[in-house]
């Protein structure tokens, strides 16, 4: 760097560019602007367009009044420059004669510019600041030049100019000041672009009063005003307008707004009614449409036949050809369109039946029962209209292979491709109703199976309630006969085991892998100690419906284990 007052440091640059950087550093500066000769007639103030980079420079020899510069030898390299500060205004001149005063500086280069301000050094270089950005590359165009005051040749009246770009405070200042008027001309332009696309605000609110409220009253009434009516009234109570006083008036608003639902649903029901009139209106006049494609489709069949195709020439046959295929292809695509707007009102109209039929109480086996008949009665439907369809199609292509002549063999791959399409539909319906019909059978032994062991259940409840209500008469008489102690002991098993029973299902459900019967034991026999493995055994073997025995392991690990299976029947069920 040379030494200059007029010089930052580099971290102070570093730190000012750092924050600017959302800057454009290139606004207010000339870049890109090739070197000039100042000495050119006509320069000015305003830059010329830039020159092409491949348009080589020539120098010349500038005469001034007081020295003379001569050009530097144009095969020699350019002398290395420092980058472009931001809002360079000023250039470092190196190379001086000794000799060289202010004059003499402000004669050179103030062809260049108007000059701000000259700072000297003793050491033949200076500091010169011009008052725009592009006079500073017209100075970088006289570096590299030699200077020779007069004619004299001593060495302190010769030097050769050397000029660089200089970082000063003031440019620097200059320039921040600008880049912050941009950016305040880019906000303001921002907001105005904003202010303009933004959404008109709402209209105000007016605050409560009598008056208001006997207007908005009238307003709720009036059915063009409704809507405007109803946010104020909705604001008023948001606001919390509403008090002992005024509750009276807010409520007979309240009720005028609920008396409109009336009138809302009255409109919902005529547009919902013209709505269907238009769709029969469309749905009748798509079928004239389509009726007369069949007439046209009709001619050209009957032209196709032997007694009038003969008649014309190969040509017209061509034509006829190529106008049937068209009117077949948009009779077929009416025709599709016809028959999706019939099948949206068929499904529409069987989610309405089911909507009807479908009650939330019947949600047990029987309900299934017959969904899954009905089920199977429409895929028999649809089934038989599927070979009706087929049957008709074969029909018609052999009556079109007995009336047509050979030149249809496109129209008969056609046919054939939709036959074989019906027929994969048709074998799929087959597949799908024969596996509903395995799926209902399945599910009716399932019910079957859940009603026995209900009913087996049952029985077992019913036997131990008995059970306990004879142990409870036998309590109240003191025991005479030994038969009749070993039946008191027999009974206060049952229920012992009985309440075992629970127990046990609750273990054995927090065991879901199962467990073996001295597990189950061990852990009755804290609760009661004459429990004994052959009574828990016997016990679990006579609930088939809630334990189950599985063989688990291989070889010598091979074990018993007891799961409960309670509520896999509930589940079926």
């Amino acid at each position: 760097p040379h030494p200059s007052s007029l010089f930052i440091p580099s971290s102070l640059t570093h730190k000012k560019l750092k924050l600017l950087k959302n800057f454009d550093s290139g606004l207010g500066m000339m870049t890109g602007i090739a070197p000039m000769n100042p000495m050119m007639p006509g320069l000015g103030y305003v830059p010329p367009p830039p020159l092409p980079q491949d348009l080589p420079i020539v120098k010349e020899i500038i005469h001034c009044q007081s020295c003379t510069l001569f050009p530097p030898n144009p095969h020699l390299p350019s002398p290395a420059m420092r980058e472009r500060p931001p809002g360079c205004k000023t250039v470092f001149v190196g190379g001086l004669p000794e000799n060289a005063t202010e004059a003499l500086i402000v004669e050179v280069f103030g062809q260049c510019g108007d000059i701000i301000a000259i700072r000297k050094s003793k050491k033949n270089f200076c500091h010169i600041r011009f008052t725009e950005e592009f006079n500073v590359d017209r100075a970088l165009f006289l570096s590299g030049y030699r200077m020779r005051l007069g004619s004299s040749t001593d060495k302190k009246d010769t030097g050769r100019l050397h000029v660089d770009f200089a970082q000063a405070r003031d440019d620097l200042y200059e320039w921040e000041c600008r880049q912050r008027m941009f950016a305040r001309e880019e906000r303001h332009r921002r907001r105005m672009e904003e202010d303009r696309f933004r959404p008109p605000s709402p209209p105000l609110i007016v605050h409560y009063s009598d008056h208001e409220c006997s207007q908005l009253g009238d307003k709720i009434k009036d059915e063009a005003a409704f809507a405007e009516a109803v946010r104020v009234l909705l604001t008023w109570v948001e606001r919390g307008e509403v008090n002992r006083r005024n509750a009276n008036n807010f409520y007979s608003m309240i009720q005028s707004s609920n008396s409109h639902i009336r009138q809302l649903m009255c409109q919902k029901a005529t547009h919902e009614k013209e709505m269907e009139e238009a769709k029969d209106k469309f749905k009748s006049a798509l079928s004239g449409i389509l009726a007369q494609f069949e007439q046209i489709v009709s001619v050209f069949h009957a032209a196709s036949k032997q007694k009038a195709w003969d008649h014309f020439s190969k040509a017209q046959r061509k034509n006829l050809d190529v106008w049937r295929k068209q009117a077949e292809e948009i009779r077929n695509m009416q025709n599709e369109e016809l028959m999706g707007i019939r099948r949206e009102e068929e499904m529409e109209m069987s989610d309405d039946d089911m909507e009807d039929t479908h009650n939330p109480d019947e949600s047990g086996p029987v309900s299934q029962a017959e969904a899954l008949k009905e089920e199977n009665d429409s895929l028999r439907c649809q089934l038989d209209a599927y070979r009706n369809e087929v049957e008709l199609l074969k029909q018609e292509q052999g009556k079109n292979q007995e009336h047509t002549p050979p030149q249809h063999s496109e129209e008969d791959t056609c046919r054939q491709q939709q036959l074989t399409f019906l027929q994969q539909a048709l074998q799929g319906m087959q597949k799908q109703l024969l596996k509903m019909c395995e799926e209902r059978k399945q599910r009716e032994a399932e019910m079957e199976k859940t009603v026995e062991d209900k009913h087996q259940l049952e029985s077992q409840v019913k036997s131990l309630k008995e059970g306990l209500q004879s142990l409870k008469t036998l309590t109240t008489h003191t025991p005479q006969v030994s038969n009749t102690h070993t039946q008191h002991m027999h009974t206060l098993q049952l229920v012992s085991l009985s309440h075992s029973s629970g127990i046990i299902s609750a273990f054995l459900h927090v065991h879901p892998f199962g467990a073996s019967i001295e597990y189950i034991c061990s852990y009755l026999q804290q609760l009661n100690t004459k429990i004994n493995t052959g009574e828990v055994d016997a016990l679990l073997g006579r609930l088939p419906c809630t334990f189950r025995q599985e063989l688990t392991g291989v070889g010598a690990s091979l074990e018993k284990r007891w799961k409960f299976c309670g509520f896999e029947g509930i589940m079926i069920t």
